[in-house]
């Protein structure tokens, strides 16, 4: 056996299933562990092995099985011990051991964010109630320890880098995840790409611009937020994306005195197409680091983010997008009368610096010591950027 990629779960798209495709490219011959997965097309038959969780109700339920989580990945196993291991952690996955503690396998964490159900429910309440609430000062404690033995760690923007030290006491080198940034910027004028039905849809929406939010429709990422903003400055929005607050953020929509388009799933040539059209991108969660807002920009769009939170970290204020205080009115009204001043070719020059070829190349160098003859073949292949269309999001679970 090689290398062994381990993550949380695997879903059919999302920020973390972006990063697991550039590990792949990076790491060819590896194999795969996860919790379970619910993209069976995404790998080879028995490539990727999945723990007794998958055959259980649990993989429908998270905030459930988040309190066996731990233990679950303490214990997992493979039939032969990996080379090395690299595990992609948001929640638990770097107490993965597969020989890492006990036989010295060589340990490498990608680390979206130590947990925030645990350490920040105040930005993602998910795990907020229930069983999870009453374990969380035990599974705080496990997650401590075990983070010690987390091997090489890589946060995901300096924003998580400093989570990872006020967390865990320790420290980490930071990787910006991957971003298909190359790919939007040659693509030129999306809507020329659209099959009829979505050319249809793109020329129903409000012709002289919208706001537009985008990605999975839970709660900590606040399309709400959006929706309000545009009714109180009488700016249409669009929301695309799918999730369990559809419902709410339909009665919102039906609610405002402007019009708001719930889209629902998207299409990467229709994302990129409404980037296009749109007056702004805006992105107010407190995120990790945000993989949209880049992809916004290499669309030339100008971007409204958090100031607080990864995605201030790509978006240069004033220059490719503005920082704002999203419960600000008046900041947030400031933004969007400021947005012509917006660069356009800047954005799609600073998106370009995140590109997914930047994140392997930083993968190869990171890795590749321990993966050996794997990293150093997987040098003369260029990166692979080739994916099946799916909203383009950072959101994970």
């Amino acid at each position: 056996m090689t290398g062994l990629i381990v993550q949380e779960w695997i879903e059919r798209s999302g920020g973390a299933e972006q990063v697991l495709d550039a590990f792949r490219t990076a790491l060819p011959d590896s194999r795969f562990y996860a919790l379970w997965s619910d993209d069976t097309d995404r790998f080879p038959a028995g490539q990727v092995s999945q723990s007794w969780m998958a055959r259980t109700p649990l993989r429908r339920h998270k905030a459930l099985g988040l309190p066996l989580m731990s233990h679950t990945w303490r214990h997992a196993h493979v039939p032969a011990r990996p080379d090395w291991v690299l595990t992609s952690s948001y929640v638990f996955a770097h107490h993965a051991d597969f020989g890492t503690r006990t036989q010295g396998v060589p340990k490498f964490s990608y680390v979206h964010t130590p947990a925030r159900y645990l350490w920040e429910p105040s930005l993602d309440g998910r795990g907020a109630g229930g069983v999870f609430a009453a374990a969380r000062a035990v599974l705080k404690s496990a997650d401590r320890r075990a983070a010690a033995h987390a091997g090489d760690l890589a946060a995901n923007s300096e924003f998580v880098r400093r989570r990872i030290q006020r967390s865990w006491n320790r420290d980490a080198r930071v990787i910006h995840p991957p971003v298909h940034a190359r790919e939007i910027i040659a693509g030129g004028q999306w809507s020329a790409r659209l099959d009829a039905r979505e050319q249809d849809l793109l020329a129903s929406l409000p012709e002289h611009g919208f706001l537009l939010a985008a990605s999975r429709l839970v709660p900590y990422k606040r399309h709400d937020a959006v929706i309000g903003m545009g009714d109180r400055l009488g700016i249409p929005v669009v929301v695309a994306g799918s999730g369990p607050e559809r419902a709410h953020l339909t009665a919102l929509a039906a609610a405002a005195s402007v019009p708001v388009h719930m889209l629902g799933f998207v299409s990467d040539a229709m994302m990129r197409a409404l980037f296009q059209r749109a007056l702004a991108f805006v992105f107010p969660p407190v995120e990790d680091f945000g993989i949209i807002p880049v992809e916004a920009m290499a669309a030339g769009c100008p971007v409204i983010v958090n100031r607080v939170g990864g995605a201030a970290e790509s978006v240069q204020d004033a220059v490719t997008g503005f920082h704002v205080d999203p419960d600000d009115p008046r900041e947030v009204a400031a933004a969007v009368e400021r947005l012509g001043s917006v660069d356009r070719e800047a954005a799609r020059t600073r998106a370009a610096a995140f590109d997914t070829e930047r994140f392997v190349e930083a993968i190869r160098e990171w890795v590749g010591p321990a993966a050996g003859s794997q990293a150093a073949a997987a040098q003369t292949q260029p990166a692979e950027t080739t994916r099946r269309p799916k909203i383009a999001s950072s959101a994970r679970g």
